[in-house]
């Protein structure tokens, strides 16, 4: 069955450019060049990834992502925001309201392929089976088979990345990585590396966590380390 890629870009060319070369590459290509409509598609096509355009008319793409997030029935498609703006500011909101990755304008289509076929092969494979089923402590359950975390019995909204990141820290309790480490390892792929970068996912990481948000502990100087509990 062939991928599905939702582009939403109002940009008109570029729109084409990627609707014909990821056609080419054997996926499903749906387009929008309307935020609200974008965000209409995610919900009754189900796309396995979104090429998100950061300025749209309408709802922009900061506010469509967060509400693909939001869902429990969209969170977790994988999300990669386009922008013509380079700021690390920018980088850093993309991914702090739940973007698996960034790509900045110009950039090529061999470049977004790549990118593309990286962020699908991360994203969570819920057939795929694991040498743990789950990671436990106290009222935490991360259930790697289902690809959940629950918290006193309620599940929690973490992206692809930052399930990814959590369990990578958690089968390797008690050792420090660092972000290029994190980067490399954690979430296996071809991905901006940006200065924040990893930070930004930990922090949500964190914050997700609630009361066992001390289980990642920062190690200064060098990166972060799951606390060793099992």
């Amino acid at each position: 069955m062939k991928r599905k890629i939702l582009v939403v870009e109002d940009e008109l060319d570029i729109l084409e450019v990627l609707e014909f070369n990821l056609a080419r590459e054997g996926f499903k290509v749906l387009t929008s060049s309307d935020g609200e409509e974008g965000l209409a598609l995610v919900k009754s096509e189900a796309p396995d990834l979104v090429l998100l355009d950061l300025m749209l008319p309408g709802m922009d793409g900061i506010e469509i992502c967060r509400r693909i997030r939001e869902d429990p029935v969209t969170s977790q498609t994988v999300v990669v925001m386009l922008t013509a703006k380079s700021e690390e500011s920018d980088v850093v909101l993309g991914l702090g309201i739940g973007a698996d990755d960034y790509i900045a304008k110009p950039f090529s289509p061999r470049e977004v392929i790549a990118r593309v076929k990286a962020n699908l092969r991360r994203a969570p494979d819920v057939q795929s089976k694991t040498r743990e089923d789950s990671f436990r402590y106290g009222d935490l359950v991360v259930d790697y088979a289902k690809h959940e975390v629950t918290l006193a019995g309620s599940p929690q909204s973490f992206t692809a990345t930052e399930f990814r990141l959590l369990r990578f820290l958690a089968d390797h309790q008690g050792r420090v990585f660092t972000r290029d480490e994190l980067l490399t390892r954690g979430i296996k792929g071809e991905v901006v590396v940006v200065d924040r970068n990893i930070d930004v996912h930990i922090r949500s990481i964190r914050k997700k966590l609630g009361p066992h948000r001390d289980l990642i502990e920062t190690i200064r100087g060098v990166g972060y380390r799951f606390k060793e509990v099992s």
